[in-house]
């Protein structure tokens, strides 16, 4: 697969995952077999993914994912979002790390921050 065909892969996986509230379908379509978690608060494998959303979820029912850019390169795609856990918040700026290996995503790191009331600079967080 191209970094285009991954960018697709990945931005499609996450949407359904949290947007849709789709995770066992976006499991069962964009995960491998086997699919690596650095997440210290998550586990490894499809089904634990699955386990996470819902667990998120049942603690934030009203969670919005809003992806604001994502860069691919070989068989690594970067997405960068603003995670709203409600509605009106500021929400946290979030960089996944995502590798993908014949068509399937198998490995994901993520750097989390909440947004901040101020900045000591003009620019926002994305």
């Amino acid at each position: 697969m191209s970094a285009a065909d991954n960018k697709a892969l990945v931005v499609a996986f996450y949407e359904q995952a949290f947007n849709d509230y789709q995770p066992e379908q976006a499991a069962a379509a964009h995960l491998g077999e086997t699919y690596t978690q650095h997440n210290p608060e998550a586990q490894d494998g499809p089904q634990a993914f699955v386990g996470y959303v819902h667990w998120l979820r049942g603690q934030f029912p009203d969670l919005r994912l809003d992806i604001k850019r994502t860069i691919a390169e070989g068989d690594l795609v970067v997405t960068h979002s603003n995670l709203h856990l409600k509605p009106g918040d500021r929400g946290m700026a979030v960089a996944d790390f995502w590798r993908v290996a014949d068509g399937k995503i198998v490995e994901h790191w993520d750097v989390i921050q909440e947004v901040p009331e101020k900045s000591a600079n003009d620019n926002t967080t994305f």
